[in-house]
């Protein structure tokens, strides 16, 4: 088993243990214990087997701790959301292990410990479908997703525009140009990944607000064929036919209430998700790449010449080893591996643009 394998869970189990002490829900608290506790479980048995001492227990990596902190700053939700886009990956890199090893029996860890919280939540007597459906809502739509949103939209900022500049530095000489080429690269590029958010939440709001809008008038018109659908999918969930067509009958007397049962478990739509505003996502699209893209460009408004590109090319690389850096938070890779080679592949863009800046700065003098 190797060492980091077994961090993966004792990170897991340190995290979960988070959730539990700041969740204000006592259920829902109650899950996130239990799922620290077969974090533990796991670590301990693979220590075992690997005959490493469990006594004391192994520590949280940096990883963990920064994901802790970043909680406290922004609400646990984002560690959630981190966890729940992780777990799948870790367990695929546990099982693979075990494969190589020739021991192919099943066990908890070769399944997605997404799929465990679930079933715990879905089978826990205290937790109610309420609370499911916050759940639910709350790690699908926060934490790793607006966490990695953040990180991708700053590098497209800095690696873009770093090499923007970098061509036009090495195409000309003077200051003005480069300062007006970054700044409209800035412009450009954060507007038009603003204008691209919008459409995309405002395309997906208006699509599923259509698929609602269908599936209300088929319960209006068709309300017999609903009620079978509606038996088939408590039918599908195990439950016996009798008994499916009796719930069926049953939420059937509440149109609101079968039509958002209808909607969740037919076409997948949470409608509380509908709620997010696509201007504000468009001005966060706007404000990250802005941040990522002024990066380069700020040396140029004190100097001038090859001090100021070669200030551009140390502070974009700070940029992007630490962009590489926050990468880590979801693979889980070494700071050290995805900072320098985040840094390899922009200093190679921007060499590039540098190079063929050059080149057509040199024809065009000549």
């Amino acid at each position: 088993m190797k060492i980091q394998s077994i961090q993966t869970e004792v990170d897991a189990c340190f995290l979960y243990d988070v959730l539990a002490r700041n969740e204000k829900d006592p259920a829902v608290s109650e899950v996130f214990r239990q799922m620290s506790e077969i974090e533990r479980g796991h670590a301990l048995a693979f220590l075992k087997k690997s005959n490493l001492s469990s006594d004391p227990f192994p520590a949280p990596s940096g990883r963990a701790r920064v994901l802790a902190r970043i909680g406290k700053l922004f609400g646990y939700d984002y560690v959630l959301g981190v966890l729940m886009d992780t777990e799948k990956s870790l367990s695929y890199a546990i099982s693979s292990g075990r494969k190589k090893a020739g021991d192919t029996r099943s066990a908890v860890s070769d399944n997605s410990h997404v799929t465990i919280l679930k079933n715990i939540l879905e089978h826990h007597p205290e937790i109610s479908g309420s609370q499911l459906t916050r759940f639910e809502k709350r790690h699908r739509s926060v934490g790793g997703n607006a966490l990695r949103a953040a990180v991708l939209g700053g590098n497209d900022g800095l690696v873009s525009n770093f090499s923007l500049v970098m061509g036009v530095a090495g195409a000309t000489q003077g200051n003005d140009e480069v300062l007006l080429a970054g700044i409209a690269g800035l412009l450009a590029g954060a507007l038009s990944m603003a204008l691209g958010e919008w459409i995309s939440v405002k395309s997906s709001q208006e699509l599923y607000e259509n698929q609602m809008a269908v599936e209300m008038e088929e319960l209006e018109v068709n309300p017999e064929g609903e009620k079978k659908e509606l038996a088939l999918i408590y039918m599908s969930k195990g439950i016996p036919a009798g008994q499916a067509a009796q719930m069926a009958d049953e939420i059937m007397k509440d149109k609101g209430k079968a039509h958002e049962m209808l909607v969740r478990e037919e076409l997948g739509i949470n409608a509380e998700e509908l709620h997010g505003s696509a201007m504000e996502a468009a001005l966060t699209s706007f404000f990250l790449f802005a941040v990522g893209a002024i990066i380069p460009v700020v040396p140029f408004l004190f100097m001038t010449g090859m001090k100021a590109v070669i200030l551009s090319t140390v502070v974009s690389a700070i940029g992007l080893f630490l962009i590489g850096s926050a990468i880590t938070l979801f693979t889980g890779k070494s700071i050290w591996f995805s900072g320098f080679r985040q840094v390899v592949f922009g200093l190679a863009a921007a060499a590039i643009t540098f190079g063929i800046g050059k080149l057509i700065g040199v024809q065009v003098a000549g």
